[in-house]
């Protein structure tokens, strides 16, 4: 087969990497990718969002599967842009239609799905501009902390959790009068803050049928301790400690399940994986948020845990055939650390020189924004790698990552020294 990747980031590096062990796969593009994907694959200069430049590329390749890596062309419909051209529709897609796709595009639409389908989350109730005085009311019925989420997609920083009652009505303000976050903040959803441990749950569909694949945890915040900015994610470790046997089955038997009979229930064309933010409070686990893609970090330790060859899931979730393979897990851990650029989540410089990749030993260097330009990897985004390794406890793992990072170096390098620190 002949397969693109959409996507540039970590998650796409760690996909490429994956399909590329696959005897299944022929050639192997990734649009636009990074540093990383050029190594196992041929990089295509085209946008996600560029479904004409897309489209020719498919047929030019002669492609037979896409997968889409990040939710924005999925939110703003690539599936049903090839299910409605008669050259591509042939074409395998990876990744929901646009209608499913709105359970990661809208705050509010997953939401009512999850309180349509008794699957446990947090009260919530949503606000407009027009609105915003009831928003202040509703968040006077609450006690602290304060949740706030921009409906929209916002690239990771559309929540604000904060203490005061005051500053959370400013910031209410902020969202809906002032767009702080643009089109995002048209509407906020305003939630009951719940107190526990998150974790992320990845499951595969093919619309019909389901499998689990390991759970990560990932540290979102910029500063040690969980302090600081909220980030994309600086690190993740998978399986998670504190993940039983009997609160796996809890997730199944109350989230998973539901979720994919709700998929059937509202006619939500749904192939691809989804992605389900838990939180563990008490004993049970509830549901902070659906993404329709993997996550990043995540997929850098969920994917190197899969023994199965990739391409022959990827098929089977295509075909609808999904019940039919058995997923197989290394029974190591996985532990992967983020090297963010100096600034980040915030300002930051790009074309900052990398060196020392190649010295890495015994831990997998997954290049997230990272160039190559001239011969030279070269920082391009926030997040610019991750480093994964394997161990039989996440311990051992952490810190075969954290030797490997001491041989790395760009300008303005940072990293959180903590990750796995509460567990």
């Amino acid at each position: 087969m002949n397969i693109l990747i959409l996507g540039s980031g970590g998650r796409e590096h760690t996909f490429a990497w994956k399909i590329a062990q696959s005897t299944k796969c022929n050639q192997l593009f990734v649009a636009p990718g990074n540093s990383g994907t050029a190594q196992v694959a041929t990089n295509v200069n085209i946008g996600v969002n560029d479904f004409k430049a897309i489209k020719e590329l498919v047929v030019d390749k002669s492609i037979d599967m896409v997968v889409v890596g990040p939710e924005d062309p999925l939110v703003n419909g690539i599936h049903d842009y090839f299910l409605n051209d008669a050259a591509i529709k042939h074409v395998a897609v990876i990744g929901p239609q646009k209608v499913a796709a709105e359970l990661e595009g809208s705050k509010e639409f997953a939401k009512e799905f999850l309180y349509r389908h008794n699957i446990p989350t947090a009260a919530y109730e949503s606000f407009t501009k027009e609105t915003v005085e009831k928003g202040y009311a509703f968040l006077e019925t609450l006690k602290a902390p304060y949740v706030l989420k921009a409906d929209g997609l916002a690239a990771g920083k559309g929540v604000v959790i904060l203490n005061d009652l005051e500053e959370a009505k400013a910031e209410l303000k902020s969202m809906l009068v002032d767009a702080k976050f643009g089109q995002a903040s048209t509407k906020v959803v305003i939630e009951e803050f719940l107190d526990g441990i998150e974790l992320s749950c990845f499951v595969l569909t093919d619309g019909e049928h389901y499998k689990i694949l390991p759970t990560a945890k990932d540290y979102k915040r910029i500063g040690e301790g969980d302090t600081g900015l909220n980030t994309g994610g600086m690190g993740a470790i998978s399986p998670v400690p504190f993940a039983t046997d009997e609160f796996l089955n809890k997730i199944e038997e109350r989230i998973v399940k539901p979720t994919i009979n709700g998929f059937k229930k509202d006619n939500l064309p749904y192939v691809g994986f989804v992605f389900i933010g838990l939180i563990k409070v008490g004993d049970d686990p509830k549901v902070i948020e659906y993404n329709v893609r993997m996550g990043d970090p995540e997929t850098e330790v969920v994917l190197p845990r899969l023994k199965n060859d990739f391409v022959e899931i990827l098929q089977a979730m295509a075909h609808g055939h999904l019940d039919k393979i058995n997923i197989e897990i290394d029974e190591r851990a996985a532990t992967t650390i983020m090297l963010v650029s100096g600034g980040y989540p915030e300002a930051y410089e790009k074309g900052k020189e990398i060196t020392g990749v190649h010295a890495i030993k015994d831990s997998i260097p997954f290049h997230a924004g990272a160039q190559l330009i001239n011969n030279k990897i070269v920082t391009s985004g926030g997040r610019v790698m991750a480093i994964t390794s394997y161990g039989k406890t996440y311990q051992e793992a952490i810190k075969k990552s954290y030797q490997n990072i001491e041989k790395l170096h760009f300008d303005k390098m940072n990293y959180r020294k903590d990750i796995g620190f509460d567990l």
